[in-house]
Protein backbone atom coordinates (compact mmCIF):
# COMPACT_ATOMS: atom_id res chain seq x y z
CA UNK A 1 0.00 0.00 0.00
CA UNK A 2 1.18 3.35 -0.96
CA UNK A 3 1.98 6.06 1.24
CA UNK A 4 -0.76 8.54 1.14
CA UNK A 5 0.99 12.05 2.34
CA UNK A 6 -2.69 13.90 2.02
CA UNK A 7 -4.06 11.48 4.37
CA UNK A 8 -1.53 11.63 6.70
CA UNK A 9 -1.45 15.34 6.67
CA UNK A 10 -4.76 15.02 8.03
CA UNK A 11 -3.84 12.67 10.94
CA UNK A 12 -3.85 13.30 14.63
CA UNK A 13 -0.40 12.98 15.32
CA UNK A 14 0.78 14.84 12.04
CA UNK A 15 -1.01 17.97 13.97
CA UNK A 16 -0.15 17.47 17.09
CA UNK A 17 3.73 17.29 15.72
CA UNK A 18 3.43 20.93 13.83
CA UNK A 19 1.37 22.25 16.43
CA UNK A 20 3.92 21.46 19.36
CA UNK A 21 7.03 22.03 17.28
CA UNK A 22 5.79 25.46 16.22
CA UNK A 23 4.47 26.40 19.53
CA UNK A 24 7.55 25.66 21.31
CA UNK A 25 9.33 27.41 18.73
CA UNK A 26 6.97 30.87 18.97
CA UNK A 27 7.97 30.20 23.39
CA UNK A 28 11.38 30.54 22.33
CA UNK A 29 10.99 33.97 20.58
CA UNK A 30 8.64 35.22 23.33
CA UNK A 31 10.68 34.39 26.35
CA UNK A 32 14.52 34.28 24.85
CA UNK A 33 14.28 37.62 23.23
CA UNK A 34 11.30 39.68 23.40
CA UNK A 35 10.83 39.63 26.83
CA UNK A 36 14.50 40.36 27.69
CA UNK A 37 14.18 43.53 25.28
CA UNK A 38 10.94 44.17 26.38
CA UNK A 39 9.32 43.72 23.03
CA UNK A 40 5.29 44.33 22.55
CA UNK A 41 4.49 41.21 20.07
CA UNK A 42 1.73 41.53 17.81
CA UNK A 43 -1.39 40.10 18.39
CA UNK A 44 -3.25 38.47 21.99
CA UNK A 45 0.41 37.53 23.06
CA UNK A 46 1.47 41.03 22.90
CA UNK A 47 -1.40 42.39 25.43
CA UNK A 48 -0.64 39.31 27.48
CA UNK A 49 3.26 41.01 27.48
CA UNK A 50 1.78 44.76 28.18
CA UNK A 51 0.26 43.31 30.92
CA UNK A 52 2.94 41.66 32.13
CA UNK A 53 5.28 44.79 32.01
CA UNK A 54 2.39 46.88 33.74
CA UNK A 55 1.21 44.96 36.45
CA UNK A 56 4.47 42.94 36.97
CA UNK A 57 1.93 40.18 38.81
CA UNK A 58 2.01 37.54 36.12
CA UNK A 59 4.51 36.51 33.44
CA UNK A 60 3.39 36.90 29.70
CA UNK A 61 2.29 33.12 29.26
CA UNK A 62 0.07 32.99 32.65
CA UNK A 63 -1.34 36.43 31.14
CA UNK A 64 -1.56 34.56 27.35
CA UNK A 65 -4.02 31.76 29.01
CA UNK A 66 -5.89 33.98 30.86
CA UNK A 67 -6.78 35.96 27.97
CA UNK A 68 -7.45 32.67 26.17
CA UNK A 69 -10.36 31.53 28.07
CA UNK A 70 -13.43 34.31 27.04
CA UNK A 71 -11.75 33.46 23.21
CA UNK A 72 -12.24 29.34 23.51
CA UNK A 73 -15.62 30.14 25.18
CA UNK A 74 -16.57 32.08 21.98
CA UNK A 75 -14.77 29.94 19.85
CA UNK A 76 -16.99 26.55 21.34
CA UNK A 77 -20.22 28.03 20.52
CA UNK A 78 -19.18 29.46 17.13
CA UNK A 79 -16.15 26.97 15.77
CA UNK A 80 -15.61 23.65 14.95
CA UNK A 81 -14.42 21.45 17.75
CA UNK A 82 -11.23 20.17 15.79
CA UNK A 83 -10.19 23.53 15.06
CA UNK A 84 -10.54 24.51 18.61
CA UNK A 85 -9.23 21.38 20.32
CA UNK A 86 -5.75 21.99 18.38
CA UNK A 87 -6.25 25.83 18.49
CA UNK A 88 -5.96 24.97 22.46
CA UNK A 89 -3.06 22.35 22.19
CA UNK A 90 -1.17 25.57 20.97
CA UNK A 91 -1.99 28.12 23.50
CA UNK A 92 -1.37 25.42 26.49
CA UNK A 93 2.23 24.60 24.96
CA UNK A 94 2.95 28.59 24.00
CA UNK A 95 1.62 29.29 27.64
CA UNK A 96 3.76 26.50 29.92
CA UNK A 97 6.88 26.57 27.22
CA UNK A 98 7.06 30.45 27.76
CA UNK A 99 6.58 29.91 32.18
CA UNK A 100 9.53 27.33 31.89
CA UNK A 101 12.19 28.15 29.63
CA UNK A 102 14.75 30.06 31.72
CA UNK A 103 17.59 31.31 28.97
CA UNK A 104 18.00 34.25 26.50
CA UNK A 105 19.56 34.49 23.42
CA UNK A 106 22.53 36.94 24.36
CA UNK A 107 21.50 39.72 21.26
CA UNK A 108 23.02 43.34 22.76
CA UNK A 109 22.07 44.90 19.47
CA UNK A 110 17.77 45.83 19.60
CA UNK A 111 17.52 45.81 15.77
CA UNK A 112 19.29 42.16 15.62
CA UNK A 113 17.18 40.96 18.09
CA UNK A 114 13.73 42.37 16.42
CA UNK A 115 14.76 40.86 13.32
CA UNK A 116 15.73 37.71 15.11
CA UNK A 117 12.43 37.73 16.82
CA UNK A 118 10.46 38.04 14.10
CA UNK A 119 11.86 35.50 12.29
CA UNK A 120 11.25 32.99 15.49
CA UNK A 121 7.58 33.96 15.98
CA UNK A 122 6.68 34.06 12.83
CA UNK A 123 8.45 30.51 11.55
CA UNK A 124 7.02 28.79 14.38
CA UNK A 125 3.82 30.14 13.93
CA UNK A 126 3.80 29.54 9.68
CA UNK A 127 4.60 25.99 11.27
CA UNK A 128 1.42 25.93 13.29
CA UNK A 129 -0.76 26.99 11.05
CA UNK A 130 0.48 24.43 8.47
CA UNK A 131 -1.77 22.20 10.85
CA UNK A 132 -5.37 22.09 10.77
CA UNK A 133 -5.63 23.97 14.18
CA UNK A 134 -4.26 27.71 15.30
CA UNK A 135 -2.20 30.04 17.53
CA UNK A 136 -5.17 30.20 19.62
CA UNK A 137 -5.56 34.27 20.85
CA UNK A 138 -6.36 35.97 18.13
CA UNK A 139 -6.78 33.35 15.32
CA UNK A 140 -9.70 31.86 16.77
CA UNK A 141 -12.04 35.59 16.55
CA UNK A 142 -10.30 36.03 13.20
CA UNK A 143 -11.70 32.52 11.64
CA UNK A 144 -15.39 33.42 13.20
CA UNK A 145 -15.19 37.20 11.89
CA UNK A 146 -14.13 35.30 8.38
CA UNK A 147 -16.26 32.62 8.21
CA UNK A 148 -20.11 34.56 9.53
CA UNK A 149 -18.74 38.30 8.55
CA UNK A 150 -16.46 37.35 5.32
CA UNK A 151 -14.12 39.69 7.17
CA UNK A 152 -10.43 38.82 6.41
CA UNK A 153 -8.26 37.67 8.88
CA UNK A 154 -5.13 39.88 7.70
CA UNK A 155 -7.60 43.23 8.42
CA UNK A 156 -8.49 41.74 11.76
CA UNK A 157 -5.29 41.56 12.42
CA UNK A 158 -4.30 44.55 11.37
CA UNK A 159 -7.30 46.42 13.31
CA UNK A 160 -6.09 45.15 16.35
CA UNK A 161 -2.85 45.52 16.18
CA UNK A 162 -3.36 49.12 15.59
CA UNK A 163 -4.60 49.41 18.37
CA UNK A 164 -2.29 47.87 20.43
CA UNK A 165 0.66 49.68 19.18
CA UNK A 166 -1.31 53.03 19.43
CA UNK A 167 -1.49 52.34 22.79
CA UNK A 168 1.91 51.14 23.34
CA UNK A 169 3.57 54.34 21.85
CA UNK A 170 1.40 56.19 24.37
CA UNK A 171 2.80 53.77 27.45
CA UNK A 172 6.19 52.48 26.40
CA UNK A 173 9.41 54.18 25.21
CA UNK A 174 9.01 54.64 21.07
CA UNK A 175 12.35 53.23 20.19
CA UNK A 176 11.45 50.03 21.68
CA UNK A 177 7.83 49.92 20.02
CA UNK A 178 9.68 50.79 16.52
CA UNK A 179 11.44 47.94 17.11
CA UNK A 180 8.42 46.04 18.20
CA UNK A 181 6.80 47.39 14.80
CA UNK A 182 10.05 45.94 12.51
CA UNK A 183 9.74 42.01 14.87
CA UNK A 184 5.89 42.28 13.37
CA UNK A 185 6.50 43.00 10.07
CA UNK A 186 9.18 40.43 9.70
CA UNK A 187 7.13 38.15 11.58
CA UNK A 188 4.28 38.51 9.06
CA UNK A 189 6.99 37.75 6.08
CA UNK A 190 7.98 34.80 7.88
CA UNK A 191 4.74 33.60 8.12
CA UNK A 192 3.97 33.38 4.49
CA UNK A 193 7.44 32.12 3.85
CA UNK A 194 6.13 29.18 5.85
CA UNK A 195 2.96 28.58 4.41
CA UNK A 196 4.62 28.88 0.96
CA UNK A 197 7.83 26.95 1.38
CA UNK A 198 6.48 23.55 0.16
CA UNK A 199 2.75 25.17 -1.18
CA UNK A 200 3.33 27.03 -3.80
CA UNK A 201 2.85 25.68 -7.50
CA UNK A 202 3.20 26.44 -10.86
CA UNK A 203 0.26 27.41 -13.20
CA UNK A 204 1.26 26.36 -16.53
CA UNK A 205 -0.52 27.07 -19.99
CA UNK A 206 0.78 25.46 -23.08
CA UNK A 207 -0.52 27.01 -26.44
CA UNK A 208 0.66 24.88 -29.25
CA UNK A 209 -0.13 22.94 -32.02
CA UNK A 210 0.37 19.70 -30.54
CA UNK A 211 -1.28 20.00 -27.20
CA UNK A 212 -2.82 16.52 -27.44
CA UNK A 213 0.79 15.09 -27.77
CA UNK A 214 2.24 17.36 -24.68
CA UNK A 215 -0.42 16.56 -22.43
CA UNK A 216 -0.42 12.76 -23.05
CA UNK A 217 3.69 13.10 -22.12
CA UNK A 218 2.73 15.02 -19.09
CA UNK A 219 0.45 13.06 -17.75
CA UNK A 220 2.40 9.28 -18.51
CA UNK A 221 5.65 10.80 -17.12
CA UNK A 222 4.43 13.09 -14.67
CA UNK A 223 1.53 11.14 -13.16
CA UNK A 224 -0.52 14.45 -13.06
CA UNK A 225 -3.59 15.39 -14.43
CA UNK A 226 -4.18 17.71 -17.39
CA UNK A 227 -7.03 20.37 -18.52
CA UNK A 228 -8.10 21.43 -22.20
CA UNK A 229 -9.03 24.89 -22.52
CA UNK A 230 -10.86 26.15 -25.11
CA UNK A 231 -9.55 29.04 -27.66
CA UNK A 232 -9.71 31.09 -30.28
CA UNK A 233 -6.30 32.69 -32.31
CA UNK A 234 -6.92 36.43 -32.05
CA UNK A 235 -5.12 36.97 -35.37
CA UNK A 236 -6.69 33.93 -38.00
CA UNK A 237 -9.87 33.34 -35.54
CA UNK A 238 -8.96 29.44 -35.46
CA UNK A 239 -10.15 27.85 -32.63
CA UNK A 240 -7.04 26.47 -30.13
CA UNK A 241 -6.89 24.15 -27.54
CA UNK A 242 -4.71 25.78 -24.53
CA UNK A 243 -3.25 23.09 -22.03
CA UNK A 244 -3.40 24.25 -18.75
CA UNK A 245 -0.79 21.72 -15.70
CA UNK A 246 -0.37 22.55 -12.45
CA UNK A 247 3.34 21.29 -11.33
CA UNK A 248 5.95 22.27 -8.72
CA UNK A 249 9.73 24.02 -9.03
CA UNK A 250 11.48 20.98 -9.22
CA UNK A 251 9.16 19.56 -12.40
CA UNK A 252 8.81 22.65 -14.13
CA UNK A 253 11.94 22.46 -15.67
CA UNK A 254 11.09 18.83 -16.49
CA UNK A 255 7.69 19.93 -18.05
CA UNK A 256 9.68 22.94 -20.37
CA UNK A 257 11.70 20.24 -21.83
CA UNK A 258 8.80 17.75 -22.60
CA UNK A 259 6.89 21.01 -24.83
CA UNK A 260 9.85 22.16 -26.61
CA UNK A 261 11.34 18.75 -27.78
CA UNK A 262 7.67 17.91 -28.72
CA UNK A 263 6.86 21.71 -30.50
CA UNK A 264 9.63 23.92 -30.62
CA UNK A 265 7.26 26.36 -31.64
CA UNK A 266 5.04 26.43 -28.61
CA UNK A 267 3.93 29.49 -26.16
CA UNK A 268 4.88 28.05 -22.64
CA UNK A 269 3.29 31.05 -20.08
CA UNK A 270 3.98 30.03 -16.11
CA UNK A 271 2.25 31.82 -13.35
CA UNK A 272 3.14 31.35 -9.56
CA UNK A 273 0.38 30.68 -7.23
CA UNK A 274 -0.07 29.80 -3.56
CA UNK A 275 -2.19 27.12 -2.80
CA UNK A 276 -3.60 24.41 -5.12
CA UNK A 277 -6.83 22.35 -3.44
CA UNK A 278 -8.59 19.67 -4.46
CA UNK A 279 -8.00 16.22 -6.99
CA UNK A 280 -4.11 15.26 -6.24
CA UNK A 281 -3.23 18.28 -4.52
CA UNK A 282 -3.72 19.24 -0.71
CA UNK A 283 -7.05 19.21 0.93
CA UNK A 284 -9.42 21.82 1.97
CA UNK A 285 -8.79 23.10 5.64
CA UNK A 286 -12.02 22.44 7.73
CA UNK A 287 -12.07 24.76 10.50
Amino acid sequence: MLFNFRDFSYSLWWNLFLIVVGSLIQAIGFKAISTAHGFVPSGLFGVAALFEYKTGLLDAGSWYLLLNIPMFIIGYLLIGKRFLGYSFVSMMVISLAYSGIDFQIDLQNQLYAAVCFGVLVGTGAGIVLRSLGSNGGLDVIAVILNQRYNVGVGKTYFIFNLVLFSFSFASLDNDLVIASLIAAFVASVSVEYSLSLFNQRKLCLIISGKSAEIADQVMEKFKVGATFLEGVGAYKKEPRRVLMVVTNNIQLKRLEEIIFTIDPHALFIVENTFNVIGSTFSRRKIY
